[in-house]
């Protein structure tokens, strides 16, 4: 009987064990114990020594109760292992009488071994209904597990639905970027548009009003030289001393280089008044073959007297390197001219205002301003460079030099409409690319490559 409680106990024990996390920890004590009850076993048949084993059996398992109730990790089993207290006590006190009292041992000897067997039966039942209990735990413990399971599952799934919603969220969103970009630059453009065909007609009313008077001036500038050359024909008729005939024929002379001057500059005048109508004038959208090196140099001086027209003092030297084996190209005429009057404008404005500040700062020294531009014909392109040794620009300002409305210059000196125009009619007019390359307080160049046919 000893041995069987023993036994059972011990894989009861490991039986609960398993349902947990801690059967590793004590597997090797399940092992040793098993090996401890058959040893006991078998020494009990050989040696023959019942009464002895009583004992030693008895020892035996309250020394294993006594770890069971030390050690944490048989909590769950203690009130089951308890079952056997009945057992071994009666089995101890029925020892006891018989080494002390033998004779009132052997006379209710029946009554000693049936309480022995009902406390044994009891050990039993108890542990069958643990057994049970223990079975319907690991049942509920297996179940939470494939719920718990389940739950990580669908939580992986949701998860993935989650991060896919969330891509295809974000593709909505840079898509939508994307287009509230693309109508920002839709709407520049049709402010730029609009900015410049108010400008265009402003110009060309001014420029209309400049004409009529201006035709003026230039033809009785013509007809007061012819009559200068008609008087001094008639003083010579004219019988007078031939001292007099010089005096006035000098005074002739003066009047008639003075209408000879202003015959020259009205018609200056005529011709930039004319390059302001073409200018004004909106572009056709179709390309013309064009003498690009002329027109580059057309309208470097007309934005040079530009800037003399305000600041009689400013003074730059024009360098030009044109390829004369270009010819003509063809582009779009009066796109191209506003190109060049903007880049030459800001490098005629880069290099005063460098000229101002070393002035302002006792540094002028040998400075010169220059503008300078180069013209080149290569593998059906042209290339186009516009540089001067003005102020530069640093780096954060290049990045967005080409940008609608930013600009560099004083409130009401600039728009910021000049290189993001010019931006757009070569890239986008001409299919080409407009590059700049500029160093800070040394030097701006404007790179212009145009593919030709």
């Amino acid at each position: 009987m000893h041995f069987i409680v023993f036994f059972f106990l011990v894989q009861y024990a490991f039986s609960a064990m398993k349902a947990t996390d801690r059967l590793a920890r004590w597997d090797s004590f399940f092992k040793y114990a098993r090996f401890y009850s058959f040893g006991l076993l078998a020494i009990y048949y050989i040696a023959r020594q019942p009464d002895m084993y009583t004992w030693v059996w008895n020892l035996s398992l309250l020394a294993l109760l006594w770890i069971f109730y030390k050690e944490d990790d048989f909590r769950d089993i203690r009130s089951t292992a308890q079952s056997i207290l009945p057992f071994v006590g009666i089995s101890m006190l029925s020892d006891t009488f018989e080494l002390i009292f033998p004779k009132f041992h052997a006379k209710y000897d029946e009554i000693f071994g049936m309480t022995i067997l009902f406390a044994w039966i009891f050990c039993f039942v108890i542990w069958f209904y643990a057994r049970k209990q223990q079975k319907v735990l690991m049942q509920e413990r297996e179940d939470r597990l494939r719920e718990e399971k389940l739950a990580q599952e669908q939580k992986l799934s949701l998860e993935y639905l989650v991060a896919e919603r969330t891509q295809e969220l974000t593709q909505q969103k840079e898509e939508l970027q994307k287009a509230i970009e693309e109508l920002k630059a839709t709407q520049n453009q049709l402010i730029q548009s609009e900015k410049m065909a108010s400008l265009g007609e402003l110009t060309a009313g001014i420029a209309h009003e400049i004409q009529n008077p201006l035709n003026f001036v230039n033809n009785f500038s013509e007809v007061s030289v012819e009559l200068c050359q008609e008087l001094e024909e008639e003083i010579d008729k004219v019988d007078i001393s031939d001292e007099d005939k010089d005096y006035i024929k000098g005074i002739i002379g003066d009047l008639s280089q003075n209408q000879q001057k202003i015959t020259h500059h009205g018609k200056r005048a005529d011709s930039i008044v004319k390059g302001m109508l073409q200018h004004s004038r909106a572009s056709s959208g179709e390309k013309e073959p064009v003498d690009v090196n002329a027109l580059a140099d057309e309208y470097m001086r007309l934005a040079y007297h530009g800037l003399r027209a305000k600041d009689k003092e400013f003074n730059a030297a024009l360098t030009t390197d044109f390829d004369a084996s270009i010819g003509t190209v063809n582009v779009l005429p009066q796109d191209l001219g506003r190109v060049f009057l903007n880049l030459f404008t800001n490098a005629f404005y880069a290099v005063a205002e460098k000229k101002r500040k070393l002035t302002e700062a006792g540094q002028l020294g040998d400075y010169k301003p220059e503008v300078k531009i180069s013209t080149k014909k290569f593998d059906n392109k042209l290339y186009i460079r516009v540089s001067d040794n003005g102020i530069g620009m640093p780096d954060h300002v290049k990045a967005k030099i080409f940008q609608p409305f930013f600009t560099t210059k004083p409130t009401g000196q600039g728009t910021g409409l000049g290189l993001s125009m010019s931006y757009d009619i070569i890239t986008n007019g001409h299919g080409g690319v407009l590059e700049v390359d500029t160093i800070e307080g040394e030097k701006t160049e404007f790179r212009l490559t145009i593919p030709i046919s």
